[in-house]
């Protein structure tokens, strides 16, 4: 709303005194007195000009008014039309409940039963409780605005970890190229030595033959010019000798021409130099979107495990690792439910206390970079700032905190209950409750546990013989089920879409492809692996974190690459 008392009085200390002066001929040193005022052109207007006002195109469709009414204050812009900038919003479509201009309604609302003017419509008041249903609303909407910037911001955060793995494994395997092919040149190089010495030896040793056999012929030679002065005996014995040394000479040169000149022949590995000359990079780099098909599904062999003791020397009962996460820094968090505490697990595998609770922590999950949320059996979610040490933020009152499982999807948190799932705003707002179906039947065979998102799909354990694949709405996509799991606690997603699911009674683990296929067991019962109810794919070092409800351990399962 504009106010007139910009625009009175005096100008330049001018003898002429109008209580509102033209403004356009006010910049000309012109004082004339102001008989109109245009909203739109935030101007007053003497009679001379508030007659060419209303005949020039560009405002001709200003609506002016009485310099009283500016004085008073009901100067009041119009507000323009969402699609026609130029045109002011005087129309209202009940059947869209949107407000247009007159052209709107003339191209594109002309079959619409409802419309009506604003001025007929308006008179309806809105009710405080309209007021308040749309600030509530529009606060719901700025909170999951926040939820995306804070998932977006996340993923560029992911994404620069991403590029940085791959520059790393770039480095390592052009090291390994290069060191793969420096072992080629040695053993190719000692091959040549050996094969030098061998030749050259032979060779040697064929000229110290040459060189013994020309002596000897040049000692034939000077031998038979002497001859005659021996007796016949003598000259016989000689003559014997000496055509001896000479077939000799003559065997050798033979043998020596029908072995040919030797040489040493270097060929190149052509499969090896292809290879690399038809080469167009080191490997592909692509983009997509997380959940999407982008990643062959893997066959998942078992390269190694290691059994993890988290027990501490201060921990007072045996350890419960009844949630797994990782912080944006790497940091693998577990949290143990018969201690009250969080445990970090360090680069080297070795657990050390990093938080003591007064309740029991039932789930955890990554909230933001710098924000994590932990579940605890007195009902309550609390919020921690994360940095070189935890720091309490918000608190979320919610119901049945006693049962495991923590998750966040599109903003909100999932929390199991005992026998659904209750999610909840970062602002502490029930959001809603997933139970039933719509026909009315339940969803969930059996109490509720683990929960894993990817995509905005959650995946819910339900205690039984897999789990439920929802919908961030909450329907259900499909079931996971296999026979072979029994009291189905853990789950989590790799990086392909591979679902995995262990189970706390049968001290398995099975597979499912990003489908709902099932791809068999990864552990039997008979691997080792006991009373499993927690778990997380640790993408970044290839390998499956299990946490033990009973054994004061933690499974780690690294695959082949």
């Amino acid at each position: 709303m504009a106010d007139g008392s910009n625009f009175q009085s005096l100008k330049d200390g001018s003898d002429a005194d109008f209580e509102f002066t033209f403004t356009p001929c006010s910049k000309d040193n012109i004082r004339e007195e102001a008989d109109k005022y245009c909203p739109e052109c935030h101007e007053y207007l003497c009679k001379t000009c508030t007659r060419y006002h209303s005949r020039l195109k560009a405002s001709q469709q200003h609506k002016l008014l009485d310099k009283s009414d500016a004085k008073q204050g009901v100067v009041v812009s119009r507000i323009k039309c969402l699609f026609h900038q130029d045109r002011e919003i005087e129309m209202y479509c009940l059947s869209h409940d949107m407000v247009y201009c007159l052209l709107c309604i003339a191209t594109e609302h002309r079959s619409c039963d409802e419309v009506n003017k604003i001025e007929d419509v308006s008179k309806q008041c809105v009710t405080q409780a309209e007021i308040q249903s749309l600030l509530d609303g529009t606060q719901t909407v700025q909170d999951k605005m926040k939820s995306l910037t804070v998932k977006q911001k996340q993923n560029v955060t992911a994404i620069e970890k991403e590029k940085e793995a791959i520059e790393g494994k770039l480095d390592d395997t052009v090291t390994k190229l290069i060191e793969h092919i420096r072992k080629l040149k040695r053993e190719t190089t000692k091959c040549l030595n050996d094969k030098y010495s061998t030749l050259k030896e032979e060779l040697v040793s064929a000229i110290s033959v040459s060189g013994r056999t020309a002596e000897d012929l040049k000692q034939t030679k000077e031998q038979l010019h002497t001859i005659d002065s021996l007796d016949l005996e003598q000259q016989f014995v000689r003559m014997k000798l000496m055509k001896k040394t000479s077939q000799d000479a003559n065997t050798f040169i033979t043998e020596g021409e029908a072995e040919g000149t030797k040489f040493i022949d270097f060929t190149v590995n052509k499969e090896l130099t292809d290879i690399i000359a038809k080469a167009n990079s080191i490997g592909d780099v692509t983009t997509g979107i997380v959940g999407e098909q982008k990643l062959k599904q893997r066959q998942y062999t078992i390269k190694s495990t290691k059994v993890i003791n988290v027990k501490l020397s201060n921990d007072k009962q045996g350890c419960c690792i009844s949630d797994i996460c990782r912080l944006p820094d790497d940091t693998i968090l577990l949290t143990d439910f018969n201690n009250n505490n969080i445990k970090r697990l360090n680069t080297n595998d070795s657990v050390q206390n990093v938080y003591d609770f007064d309740a029991w922590p039932t789930g955890i999950c990554c909230v933001s970079n710098s924000e994590m949320a932990v579940k605890f059996n007195n009902n309550k979610i609390q919020l921690f700032t994360v940095c070189s040490s935890l720091s309490k933020g918000r608190t979320i009152n919610i119901n049945n905190g006693g049962f495991f499982g923590l998750a966040i999807c599109c903003g909100d948190l999932w929390s199991s209950t005992q026998n659904g799932v209750n999610v909840y705003s970062t602002s502490s707002n029930l959001v809603k409750s997933i139970v039933n179906d719509q026909n009315g039947k339940s969803i969930f065979k059996s109490n509720v546990q683990h929960m894993s998102v990817t995509s905005g799909t959650v995946i819910v354990t339900d205690g039984s013989d897999g789990a439920v694949c929802l919908n961030k709405d909450g329907t259900v996509i499909r079931e996971l089920r296999d026979r072979r799991l029994k009291n189905t606690r853990g789950v989590c997603v790799a990086d392909d879409g591979t679902i995995f699911l262990c189970a706390y009674q049968s001290n398995n683990i099975v597979m499912f492809n990003r489908d709902g296929n099932c791809l068999g067991e990864l552990i039997g019962k008979d691997f080792g692996l006991k009373t499993p109810i927690s778990m997380f794919f640790d993408g970044r070092r290839n390998s499956l974190i299990v946490g033990c409800g009973s054994t004061n351990t933690l499974f780690v399962i690294e695959f082949d690459c």
